[in-house]
């Protein structure tokens, strides 16, 4: 049976441990069928019903999958590192523009808020049983939700915005659900969804974020969550508008047990504003990250949403790490409050280099996009060989394929710390790389 692997066991659970016990070492791989449930209850000299158990428990445990009559088989295994070996290493001497990290010239200086929040936890020392946000910090957080249209719900501190995603998604979804995700998108996003046993949907994106008739599809086909980021979509650009917030709640209404899940990790570097969605669904969650404009090392984030959600994240968080350091959380808030950043600036420059890179490729008959952030997303006929020529012209961008399922080839570029000489000189090495403009055509 199963390539000579004998599944044994007389109740359900040890028939399911003795089928984990199997992929864990091997003898059963990655896609491989199992026997029908009343086959096996006829080997194993059980009731259906028992191995139909032991198949529920299996899935449920994302061991293994189910697709109706075509039967039931192991799951592919969950990638945690999938997507990050899709990378181009950088040689000495090549530019690397693949990073998508914030340029440090325009990150402020931590030491004065980090000396001075160490410095009240020498006089106001953090205990077991404290407080797990920092009252100011919530206090500043709320007002700037409320300015930007997020509605009320309790707060969360957590340990940067792909944290707070993963315990929202683990409070409500349980192994085998699916959840609709941008197509492109951001490739830690679609290394985590498996990674939790569950399945994701793609959904296409234009400039103006996700579009609705694929959300509807996603929904429509059982998905029971869907993740959208609102600015500074990683890797194209794409900020959701007010036209597109308005049709997409309109979907949303019309499926109000999805979990919705918005992610503002662009807050402070984006010249664009906030169109939330949230409010649409009866569980939602939105979180708000401060590592692009203050500095990927500070892994915090704010977290809110409806009351059950945000009990759920704060339990399991109690029994995990427990809190979000303090120390982090206050210098965070003088940071936000002594003015070393300036937010509208660093986004316009942010905005000058993206154009300049857009333009500068537009002028040489290349399309691209980038409406906010640090990226601009490239389309390409040919994805492997425009990444490996422009490497070999000096250049290292990012391959599309770590952040894409089903959408077309792309390659992303950081424009970050892009002076105006080199914006020039990397457009032409572009517009050379993939070709005669009559070749490209991105339809």
């Amino acid at each position: 049976m199963l390539g000579g692997y004998p599944i044994e066991g007389r109740g359900a659970v040890e028939i399911a441990a003795s089928v984990e016990r199997a992929v864990g070492t091997g003898k059963l791989e990655p896609g491989q069928l199992l026997p029908p449930m009343r086959e096996l209850a006829v080997e194993l000299g059980v009731n259906p019903n028992t191995v139909a158990a032991a198949y529920r428990i299996l899935r449920e445990r994302a061991v293994i999958e189910t697709a109706g009559r075509r039967g039931s088989r192991v799951r592919p295994a969950p990638a945690t590192t999938g997507r990050d070996h899709i990378r181009v290493d950088v040689p000495a001497g090549v530019r690397d523009v693949s990073s998508g990290n914030p340029d440090p010239a325009l990150l402020p200086p931590l030491a004065p808020a980090f000396a001075a929040a160490a410095a009240q936890g020498d006089t106001e020392p953090v205990l077991y049983g404290d407080v797990a946000v920092e009252p100011d910090l919530a206090r500043v957080a709320r007002s700037a939700f409320d300015a930007d249209g997020v509605p009320d719900g309790p707060l969360a501190v957590v340990s940067g915005s792909l944290d707070g995603v993963e315990r929202v998604l683990a409070a409500h979804l349980k192994p085998g659900d699916s959840v609709a995700v941008e197509d492109p998108g951001w490739g830690r996003t679609l290394d985590l969804i498996p990674a939790l046993g569950l399945r994701t949907v793609p959904v296409g994106v234009d400039d103006e974020g996700p579009l609705p008739g694929g959300v509807r599809e996603a929904l429509e086909a059982g998905a029971r969550a869907l993740i959208v980021t609102d600015r500074a979509q990683n890797p194209t650009g794409a900020a959701v508008s007010a036209t597109r917030a308005r049709a997409l709640r309109s979907v949303l209404r019309e499926f109000p047990q999805t979990l919705l899940i918005e992610d503002d990790h662009g807050h402070g570097i984006v010249d664009v504003p906030l169109h939330p969605i949230a409010g649409a669904t009866r569980h939602w969650a939105f979180v708000r990250s401060v590592a692009k404009a203050y500095g990927p090392d500070l892994r915090l984030a704010v977290l809110t949403g409806d009351d059950v959600t945000l009990d759920r994240v704060r339990g399991r968080q109690r029994l995990g790490p427990g809190w979000v350091s303090l120390i982090l959380q206050r210098a965070v808030v003088r940071l936000w409050a002594d003015g070393s950043l300036d937010a509208r600036a660093v986004a316009a420059e942010y905005g000058r280099r993206r154009d300049a890179l857009i333009g500068g490729l537009a002028e040489r008959g290349v399309a691209s996009r980038g409406r906010s952030g640090l990226n601009v997303w490239v389309p390409v006929p040919d994805e492997t060989g425009a990444v490996a020529r422009l490497l070999h012209a000096g250049w290292a961008v990012a391959p599309g394929a770590r952040y894409r399922m089903s959408a077309p080839p792309g390659m992303r570029i950081t424009v970050s710390t892009l002076t105006p000489d080199e914006t020039e000189s990397l457009a032409e090495a572009v517009a050379a790389a993939l070709g005669p403009a009559p070749a490209r055509s991105y339809v």
